[in-house]
């Protein structure tokens, strides 16, 4: 990079704090703009953790940029002295013949990843927390554990201000808009110039970008805990869990050996509506899925749930994000995209934050992304 580049980063949360900061480790002129502050709850971000892993149950190709994201988790961990991840590795259970199960073997068998296959005795022996069926399968992905979301963002987003960026919280983004060889970003108290832009808009991106030529379904995802009425959860071993059918659901224990959080997949979730005015309150009838689960498969869990909260994520209709250039040239091609993460997003953070600093300083990145890059969609 010769001159000196001015970025934008609209949208300081789980994607706008990591492209900030690695933007602003490269050098750049970081402005950044968020309608509230890092770390809020108001969209996908809280719950207190997220799962890491190195497998992947949707596509094998995500494995590198894991990895990739692996390296940025370390290197942010030292830079700031914070423990922002821990490794206590992720237990993948579901039916032998299932699509996503078959896909965590591929992406571990072409991969190398460090792992170790259960059978029915020693899943019950190890993790006598957990029923399996007949047929299921379970994997033990060691390179797993849980991510602290809020605390991330404000320390990514805290790193880059220490690199040099300024962030304008509590400041909404009206419009972003080509100028010349640039953009031009416009908030109520009026326009700023730069010669690129990094969009992450979270569930506003149908509100900030209107005419993008994919959808993204917004949803509105419940978090619930649950104490445990035996010990067996917080033994030795604390691995975070998902389960890939006959329901789709994820769980960690929580860091403070208290309680165990669940959620569920997309297709569990509501339509969230408008995002300015997120249904925060969960009705009874919600729970009873989350009942069901812990009846079936873990039932040393009290189905009475001690916290609830309620968060949005966007989905697309692959269920791959968008990454890359807005479409449509006439200096577009200056606006990168991150969005549509569908529930897979904070695990990969860094590296998609690396890749949009790529982007939006070179033009391209050296990161395989061809199978998520806007310029390579065609899903309508």
């Amino acid at each position: 990079m010769s001159a000196k580049k001015r970025v934008a980063v609209v949208g300081v949360g789980t994607m706008g704090s990591q492209a900030a900061w690695r933007l602003a480790a490269r050098g750049a002129e970081v402005v950044g703009y968020d309608r509230f502050a890092p770390g809020h709850d108001r969209s996908a971000a809280g719950g207190e953790t997220r799962i890491f892993r190195s497998a992947h149950f949707e596509d094998s190709r995500y494995v590198p940029l894991l990895q990739h994201a692996d390296a940025l988790w370390e290197q942010l961990q030292q830079d700031t002295g914070r423990e922002l991840r821990r490794l206590t590795g992720c237990l993948l259970m579901g039916p032998t013949e299932h699509h996503q199960m078959a896909t965590v073997l591929q992406s571990i068998a072409e991969h190398g990843l460090d792992h170790e296959v259960l059978d029915v005795e020693a899943l019950a022996k190890r993790f006598p927390q957990f029923r399996i069926e007949d047929g299921d399968a379970a994997v033990l992905d060691r390179r797993a554990g849980f991510i602290r979301p809020e605390l991330t963002i404000q320390t990514a987003a805290r790193r880059a201000e220490e690199l040099g960026a300024r962030i304008h919280r509590y400041t909404t983004v009206r419009e972003i808009v080509p100028s010349g060889n640039g953009v031009e970003v416009r908030t109520d108290d009026g326009s700023e110039r730069f010669d690129a832009a990094v969009v992450s808009p979270g569930p506003w991106v149908n509100d900030l970008l209107p005419d993008l030529p994919w959808e993204v379904d917004i949803r509105r995802l419940i978090s619930a805990w649950y104490v445990p009425t035996t010990d067996s959860w917080f033994g030795e071993e604390r691995p975070a869990f998902i389960r890939t059918a006959p329901t789709h659901c994820y769980g960690l224990p929580s860091p403070d050996g208290i309680s165990v959080k669940l959620g569920l997949s997309r297709a569990l979730h509501r339509p969230a509506g408008d995002p300015n005015q997120l249904d925060r309150t969960v009705q009874p009838e919600e729970l009873e899925i989350f009942t069901e689960l812990i009846g079936r498969y873990m039932p040393d869990l009290n189905p009475d749930p001690t916290r609830l909260s309620v968060y949005m994520e966007g989905y697309t209709e692959s269920s791959r994000p968008l990454v890359g250039p807005l479409p449509g040239g006439q200096g577009n091609e200056h606006i990168v995209l991150l969005a549509g993460f569908s529930g897979h997003g904070f695990k990969l953070s860094p590296a998609f934050g690396d890749i949009a600093a790529d982007l939006a300083l070179d033009g391209a990145s050296p990161q395989p992304i061809d199978f998520i890059s806007t310029l390579e969609r065609t899903e309508a």
